[in-house]
């Protein structure tokens, strides 16, 4: 009775296995471990927590490959990060704070794991929900202690519970309260930082319950009670599981393929590990000013890479839970005016803006729902999209004023690169990441005509002439900035080539390997070749910059059969972001993700098609290296979710959506308004991936777009796939452009 397959097998049972005979749902296609071990980077972690949840666990290891793990975790602060806090079961009264564990027999679900611990000695057993949880934990031996610890705090003990904090940055502090509901025999304080419950030899179960809090060890206890009331993981983890079926249901797919099935899901499970909700009862702290405040009624959502998620992230929550989407906005403007600066976001985090990466593409982020009907204060939206470009430096990973190199833009219209050898004089510029001058001016040019788009929607909804006629003078002179790509467009060689202050390229010049580290001096993690395309904004002036479509085609061809001219080691220690490869192309890292369809706009949609299906089928697999690169929240595998659904957002701000090649015979997808827009494809397989005709609600269909407004109020796109190309379909008019 006391096996350790036996505990394993009734484990499972508490955190919900499907028994034989019964349907699958939704969540039973998660697999939580797909891409948890990495080509280079680490793509994902078996991440537990409900959706967009406060609290959130991995199991604390380096990745799926390490035989050990760092005790039990409770909560994980920042996306990526380790557990703060650590929970140490040992089979001891003579407890110890440096352990880790061997284990076996780990089952992982969305709500909950179980794992055997210390050569199977200690089962423990996890649900969670959405600030709280409960841990089980079985004692096979021993007189059982558990230690509670941090690194970075103060731990403290009464007679059935222990509580702390721990120092996440400088000024932020997460807290806990678990309590035991069996009484330990002692408690022993090992030092500051950790506390022991030591429990009488006769104990073999001991049940745990806990809350967390940003603000304060008093509204974790409240969290807890507030949310759990019980120490039954299973009845916790029944309640999980029902959420995220609830969830996940919003799109539902058919397929007789079960692999295809948990690629789909386990993508669209990743996509409510961010942002987080961090409202507590109507509080929540902000690290943006340091303070406790109110909520409002809205809830507080942080932790975000915008630069990932804008993409694909956001318009795929525009499209099914507008109401959260909203929210998050409001969030964000909070932290703008939070901040003093009024500068919106870029990477909101538990601990602040970090400013990572570059750009400013929370402005992409209001402009694409603002074009898709989205409730927000406009005016206050459009002022932090604006002083976060123009009064921000534009330097990456900075987030301090603007500096000469700002000006520069300014007056020329592009960000000068360093000549070789040349030192760095602008304080700004971080001395690893580098100017990025031509990753900047390429984004700075896109957020200037997504700032544009939001210029334009106040002028036309201004209630006087003298406002409206400012905001459409502004609107049309960003709308002319968002040309500042052509700045830096080399008519020789058709990329886009950095330039000095003198307005010289820099030569010579390899735009697969100049740039140094993660080609940093010029662009940023990934090389020329991919910022060739890098103006999702107007792709019809990118067609003509080259030449013509046919000359487009051939680019794009191009890029997904140039080799990588060195050695697979030479090319990744220098790129190591600029993985999953099909010749110069990169699945692995978020400024790619559009290019696949960018042949809709040539001409030839056919090639987005086949490309697509290929990159789904390489790169996007039920496997542990089934992810090529950083996940970064959603902001990868929402690509996977619209994608396999059979179209994609290319340009964040323009309320169309190109169509590619869909996987599933059948998708119903609940919008957020709660009609249902359904995606039919007649006689789909591996390889019948060619759309040979389309209807779109009932009429003939021959463009490879549609439009936001072609759908948000429910239809049906029925498309008749082939193993051929149709290359008459699709050709009659392209996707819309800025032009």
């Amino acid at each position: 009775m006391k096996t350790s397959h036996l505990i394993a097998s009734l484990a499972l049972s508490i955190l919900g296995s499907i028994t034989s005979g019964s349907a699958k749902e939704p969540i039973d296609y998660v697999n939580p471990y797909i891409g948890n071990i990495s080509h280079l980077l680490v793509p994902t972690f078996a991440t537990v927590q409900l959706p967009n949840s406060m609290l959130r666990v991995y199991p604390e290891r380096s990745d799926y490959t390490s035989d050990r793990v760092n005790g039990l975790p409770i909560v994980v602060t920042t996306h990526r990060e380790k557990s703060a806090f650590k929970l140490l079961p040992q089979l001891s009264n003579d407890p110890n704070t440096s352990i880790s564990y061997n284990y076996d027999n780990e089952h992982l679900t969305p709500y909950g794991f179980d794992i055997e611990l210390d050569d199977n000695n200690i089962l423990a057993t996890y649900a969670v929900n959405h600030q709280s949880a409960i841990y089980k934990i079985d004692f096979r031996q021993g007189a059982p202690s558990i230690v509670l610890s941090t690194q970075n705090g103060i731990i403290e003990a009464g007679d059935q519970w222990l509580s702390g904090w721990q120092l996440v940055s400088d000024q932020t502090k997460v807290y806990i309260y678990i309590e035991s509901q069996e009484s330990p025999s002692k408690i022993t304080k090992l030092n500051d930082q950790a506390q022991a419950f030591c429990y009488a030899a006769s104990t073999k179960t001991v049940h745990l319950r806990y809350g967390i809090s940003y603000i304060s060890v008093e509204q974790a206890k409240k969290n807890l009670r507030r949310e759990i009331n019980h120490y039954d993981v299973a009845r916790l983890a029944k309640d999980g599981r029902a959420e995220w079926n609830r969830t996940l249901s919003r799109i539902k797919v058919s397929s007789t393929d079960e692999n295809e099935l948990t690629i789909f899901y386990s993508s669209y499970y990743r996509t409510f590990e961010r942002p987080i909700c961090m409202s507590e009862d109507g509080l929540y702290w902000s690290a943006f000013d340091n303070q406790v405040h109110h909520d409002g009624g809205t809830p507080f959502y942080n932790d975000d890479w915008i630069w990932d998620t804008y993409r694909a992230h956001h318009p795929l929550r525009t499209l099914t839970d507008h109401q959260v989407e909203e929210d998050i906005i409001k969030s964000y403007l909070l932290m703008a005016e939070q901040m003093g600066t009024g500068w919106m976001p870029t990477f909101p985090e538990v601990n602040g803006d970090s400013r990572r990466m570059n750009s400013n593409h929370g402005v992409a982020m209001i402009a694409d729902a603002l074009s898709k009907g989205m409730n927000m204060d406009a005016c206050k939206a459009f002022e932090a999209c604006r002083k976060a470009i123009e009064e921000k430096t534009l330097a990456p990973w900075s987030g301090n004023k603007a500096g000469w190199i700002d000006e520069f833009f300014l007056k020329n219209g592009y960000i000068p690169a360093l000549q070789e050898g040349e030192v760095e004089n602008d304080p700004n510029v971080n001395l690893f990441e580098k100017r990025q001058p031509v990753a900047v001016t390429l984004g700075t040019s896109y957020d200037y005509w997504c700032l544009s788009i939001i210029a334009h929607y106040l002028s036309s909804h201004a209630n006087k002439k003298k406002e409206a006629k400012e905001y459409a003078d502004m609107a049309t002179r960003y709308s002319k900035m968002g040309y500042s790509y052509r700045n830096l467009w080399n008519p020789k060689t058709c990329f886009f080539h950095p330039k000095d202050s003198k307005g010289n390229f820099i030569e010579p010049f390899d735009y697969r390997y100049s740039g140094g580290q993660g080609a940093r001096n010029y662009y940023g993690e990934n090389n020329g070749w991919t910022y060739r395309f890098d103006v999702p904004h107007n792709v019809a002036d990118l067609i003509s910059l080259m030449g013509g479509p046919e000359m487009f085609v051939k680019a794009l061809d191009d890029s997904f059969s140039e080799p990588l001219g060195k050695s697979k080691f030479e090319f990744y220690s220098q790129l190591p972001d600029h993985t999953g490869n099909v010749g110069q192309f990169s699945m692995a890292n978020e400024p790619s993700f559009h290019i696949p369809y960018l042949y809709n706009y040539a001409g030839v949609p056919w090639k987005t098609q086949r490309c697509i299906r290929k990159l789904l089928r390489t790169w996007y697999r039920n496997d542990l290296m089934g992810i090529p690169g950083d996940e970064d929240g959603g902001g990868m595998t929402s690509f996977v979710v619209f994608s396999m659904l059979g179209f994609y957002p290319v340009t964040p701000g323009l309320p169309v959506y190109n169509i590619g090649s869909p996987v599933f015979p059948s998708a119903r997808i609940q919008l957020s308004n709660g009609k249902v827009f359904e995606i039919e494809a007649q006689g789909v397989s591996p390889d019948n991936k060619y759309i040979q005709r389309a209807e779109l609600n009932g009429k003939v269909w021959d463009k490879p777009w549609f439009s936001h407004s072609d759908i948000i109020n429910g239809g049906k796109l029925v498309l008749v796939m082939g193993s051929t190309p149709n290359k008459k379909w699709g050709t009659d008019e392209i996707p819309p452009s800025a032009n």
